[in-house]
């Protein structure tokens, strides 16, 4: 076989849609994960310089923030590892199933452990649907005060007071009711638009919630993938135990033969 013939029956081993899937889910996490530690942080900025001044009023959704931080860390690092898993275990089925790797059979572990992977995903993709409409609560509250800002600034609106437009942020419940100042309005507002806190975060936020949506398709991806792939395996061990039953029969016929011809040969 010359190396033509084995770089193709190499590439024919290799589980593309697991690997696109794979590369989307990286995307996907990196992003979330990446913009939206950045972006908490910069929240966490606007509230103490324009929202709350006192530090005691925003503790506990500053001891929030850090924890949503660590559990971003967690996230990242257990993405990193399930994708790796779940593109390994394309290979193997791939293999198992085109059998290009001498006599590599399914067998029943192969089987459970694909089924285990179908289970979990679905669990991870529902789980991730939740976190991609939360991740879209923080771009829908900056759009808000961004779209009051424009109101503003526009040369058509005909404004003659311009600290009648406010923004409240303790209506949200983002923190508490005797917070000070608690909103912006006027000309402060108009300085929390033009910060590069709020426009850094803003972005950050729907670059976040794009990659929290880029990972449910990936994991919608590797749903439909590992589904096939076990009912490949299924067939492929049902036609392995075929091949097996007819190989005993066979070898049992070829006994039973032998075994004539040498009973017709003692009686001649």
């Amino acid at each position: 076989m010359g190396c033509f013939e084995c770089c193709i029956k190499c590439l024919g081993g290799v589980p593309y849609a697991s690997l696109v899937a794979t590369i989307l889910c990286f995307s996907g996490v990196a992003l979330f994960c990446g913009c939206g530690h950045v972006a908490l942080t910069g929240t966490v900025t606007i509230l103490e310089t324009f929202f709350s001044t006192v530090r005691t009023d925003h503790a506990m959704l500053t001891d929030i923030i850090q924890l949503m931080q660590y559990v971003i860390y967690g996230i990242a690092s257990f993405f990193f590892l399930y994708g790796i898993i779940l593109l390994a275990e394309g290979f193997y089925t791939t293999s198992a199933v085109k059998e290009l790797h001498s006599e590599f059979k399914t067998t029943i572990c192969g089987r459970c452990i694909s089924g285990m992977f179908v289970f979990l995903t679905y669990i991870l993709g529902v789980a991730w649907l939740g976190v991609f409409g939360f991740s879209a609560v923080p771009v829908f509250l900056f759009y808000n005060i961004w779209a009051t800002c424009n109101t503003m600034k526009s040369p058509m609106a005909n404004i003659t007071n311009l600290d009648s437009f406010c923004v409240d942020v303790r209506q949200y419940g983002i923190i508490p009711w005797n917070a000070t100042p608690g909103k912006a309005c006027g000309s402060s507002l108009i300085t929390v638009c033009d910060s590069s806190e709020f426009y850094l975060s803003y972005h950050l936020y729907i670059v976040a919630c794009a990659g929290a949506g880029a990972t449910v398709i990936a994991l919608i991806h590797y749903l439909m993938i590992l589904s096939a792939n076990w009912a490949y395996l299924k067939d492929a061990s049902q036609m392995h135990a075929y091949q097996d039953i007819k190989m005993k029969e066979e070898r049992e016929l070829q006994d039973i033969t032998s075994r004539s011809k040498e009973c017709l040969n003692s009686y001649t």
